[in-house]
């Protein structure tokens, strides 16, 4: 069946463009399995997902904000990204993949896909390019999770969570945040994001405290073992092998860190709106040991950095074959372009107490001095209230990162990551420089 090439009313292109993308993989799964598949017939499945894809780029410029508005209908519902994407699936079939095409694929290892999720890459580019209903998406992902909401009053009690891959202490006047996953130099990867999202979300509902600290925990492995690090980033094992689904990169980006840089909302405004009640507090980020990749990612949404003398930190990206979340869009600000460059296109290693470092962590203090620090900079922060603090971080903020241009990044970022995750070069870059044929999923 030949692809559609034009576009028309809404209901007429659902049925059209569903039947084709019906026979597009029907197509597909008449192939062998990608590992299976001759020259020939790799390049035969190839031909059927461009073509497809191609399809839904030009029924998504058509007809993005009306599958929008039915999904969140009319954008009084809030939904968020990894519940948007099997949304759209039911109401128009093959848009993106069904939750049990994913499940399926998610058996494979990564080199095996065949890249059904980068659907997901192209419907949620479309959506956050569509301004209305991109402001809506992203306004969605900060509200507070149920599961937050159901845990508050636990921290209100005992002043403290314990959600295994992260936890959220009281300690005086601030909230903890730890990052936990010990067997992997405190990675992230599906089973850390919702437990980390869940405590960021009760630091910064807890009534009690005013400002935030991010802090890994003891780790378990290598040469760090029986010391705290911030954390290594991606779980690159799991990448490998294809337990990191696609959508995790936006779910993470559009929520965990954005609510440490703009909060979290409420139903009825944003954190960046002129008007309205929204919370955050400001927030303090200990890297000790090292800030790989992602953690790194962490360190440019902080108000106030402290650095242990022997730490440092990288943006491995080019040896992943992925591109590191907003560091991009941010990393320029703290660094210049050149360095920004290096440390993404280049794997530059910026040692904490060096000049480079400074420009990204606001002190530098020997790791048997953390905790004190950490303290110091708390008991600074709250000494004379924090009456201005949030207005001050917004003002930085809607100067530096207004939130269209941060919706404008990630629809960019949604399209180029999906197609990132599924390159023949992640797969090639991961053998080379991460040895992942020999490792062990743990």
């Amino acid at each position: 069946m030949e692809a559609p090439r034009d576009t028309a009313d809404f209901a007429s292109d659902c049925s059209r463009y569903s039947r084709y993308w019906s026979a597009a993989s029907a197509q597909l799964a008449k192939l062998p399995a990608k590992p299976e598949r001759s020259a020939g017939q790799a390049q035969a499945a190839e031909d059927i997902k461009r073509e497809a894809r191609e399809a839904r780029g030009r029924f998504l410029a058509a007809h993005s904000g009306a599958v929008y508005d039915r999904l969140t209908q009319t954008r009084a519902r809030f939904v968020r990204v990894e519940d948007l994407v099997y949304d759209a699936a039911e109401l128009v079939p093959g848009l993106t993949p069904t939750h049990a095409q994913v499940e399926a694929e998610s058996a494979r290892a990564q080199r095996d896909k065949d890249g059904i999720e980068i659907d997901q890459g192209i419907f949620v580019s479309a959506v956050l390019a569509n301004g209305p209903c991109g402001r809506h998406l992203c306004h969605a992902m900060l509200l507070p999770r149920p599961g937050a909401l159901a845990r508050l009053p636990e921290l209100e009690a005992k002043g403290r969570v314990d959600l295994g891959a992260a936890e959220v202490v009281r300690k005086g006047k601030a909230s903890y945040v730890i990052q936990k996953n010990p067997r992997h130099l405190n990675a992230e990867d599906g089973t850390t994001l919702a437990a980390t999202e869940i405590a960021v979300d009760l630091a910064l509902l807890d009534p009690g405290t005013a400002v935030c600290v991010l802090r890994g925990d003891v780790v378990r492995s290598g040469r760090f073992d029986g010391r705290r690090v911030l954390g290594s980033g991606i779980n690159l094992t799991h990448l490998y092998q294809g337990k990191v689904p696609f959508i995790w990169y936006l779910e993470r980006d559009l929520g965990v860190v954005n609510k440490i840089y703009r909060g979290i909302a409420s139903e009825t405004a944003m954190p960046d709106d002129v008007s309205g009640k929204t919370l955050e507090k400001p927030w303090i980020a200990a890297v000790e040991g090292f800030a790989i990749g992602g953690h790194c990612q962490y360190l440019l949404v902080m108000d106030y950095v402290l650095a242990a003398r022997d730490a440092y930190l990288t943006l491995p990206a080019r040896k992943e074959g992925i591109i590191p979340g907003a560091a991009n869009l941010r990393l320029p600000r703290f660094v210049g372009d050149r360095i920004a460059r290096q440390a993404v296109m280049a794997e530059l290693r910026i040692e904490c107490d060096s000049a480079e470092g400074r420009l990204i962590c606001d002190e530098v203090v020997a790791q048997s001095e953390m905790d004190g620090a950490i303290e110091r900079v708390v008991g600074r922060l709250t000494g004379s209230g924090v009456v201005s603090a949030a207005s001050n971080r917004r003002a930085f903020r809607v100067a530096q990162e207004p939130l269209d241009l941060f919706r404008s990044y990630f629809a960019t970022y949604a399209l180029d990551q999906a197609y990132c995750h599924f390159s023949p070069a992640l797969i090639a870059n991961l053998e080379q420089n991460w040895n992942a044929k020999n490792r062990k999923l743990g």
